[in-house]
């Protein structure tokens, strides 16, 4: 197979007619997936055993650390519709960096929330300036002004570019966030999970987290879906109102 008959193929997707088609198929059944990811995760984390030293206050990590990792993997998918836009003008990369943005707040807000509430009985204290919290901080602040610049043009054409270069320079805080750990003193633990050798944590801690994190994922990958076809919905609304503006009425000349 050749390059010239691989590349339609690929842009074959990016068309929005096609997408909207492959979208109303998928949807039902990443919602479906997520479902029951989401209820095996919480039955998992439920059933975990109390720690030695948090006590049950461990259950929290079932719900705080998918929410961090997914903080970050929304911004990248974010990062790569960027690359899309600028690089490949690809159709659907705007769209996809725009619904990505408010999903990547959420999860944000959930890990600093969740992180907050896990902070208290193990450190004493609802908030620290540590260089993990606020990394994540940061990101929360980034997403939110990248909402709010998609919100200031009136037409997403023109915000495409502008939104593309400003998420780009943005996604330097993903690696302060990944290796805060490992360059700064902070108070949160090395990496337990994403290890050369081994994890450092139990089957019965491991297990329900990763469950957990692919139950996150489901829900991150359905809502982005479900997000990029009402975008797509609303520009075309759009667009359809634009032209009949532009039509002139009954009796003018």
């Amino acid at each position: 197979m050749t390059t010239e008959t691989i590349k339609p193929s690929i842009w074959a997707f990016a068309n929005p007619t096609r997408f909207m088609g492959f979208a109303n198929k998928a949807i039902p059944i990443l919602a479906i997936i997520t479902f029951i990811l989401l209820a095996v995760g919480l039955w998992m984390s439920l059933n975990a055993p109390e720690d030695y030293q948090q006590g049950y206050t461990v259950l929290i990590m079932f719900i705080h650390v998918p929410a961090a990792w997914l903080a970050m993997m929304s911004y990248s998918v974010m990062s790569i519709s960027a690359i899309g836009t600028i690089v490949w003008r690809h159709p659907l990369a705007d769209v996809s960096l725009r619904s990505a943005a408010p999903l990547g707040a959420m999860f944000t807000i959930l890990a600093l929330a969740t992180g907050s509430l896990w902070g208290k009985p193990m450190w004493g204290t609802w908030w620290e300036w540590d260089a993990r919290m606020t990394s994540v901080l940061v990101l929360l602040i980034i997403y939110l002004g990248l909402i709010a610049l998609a919100k200031a043009f009136d037409e997403p054409s023109e915000a495409a570019l502008p939104l593309a270069v400003m998420t780009l320079t943005g996604f330097a805080i993903i690696p302060i966030i990944k290796f805060s750990v490992d360059w700064w003193n902070t108070l949160h633990q090395p990496a337990s999970v994403s290890r050369f050798d081994r994890p450092a944590m139990g089957p019965e801690f491991l297990y329900p987290l990763l469950i957990m994190a692919l139950a996150y994922m489901a829900i991150f990958f359905t809502l982005h879906m479900m997000s990029m076809r009402n975008e797509v919905l609303s520009r075309r609304i759009r667009t359809l109102k634009m032209q009949v503006a532009r039509k002139p009425k009954t009796g003018e000349a």
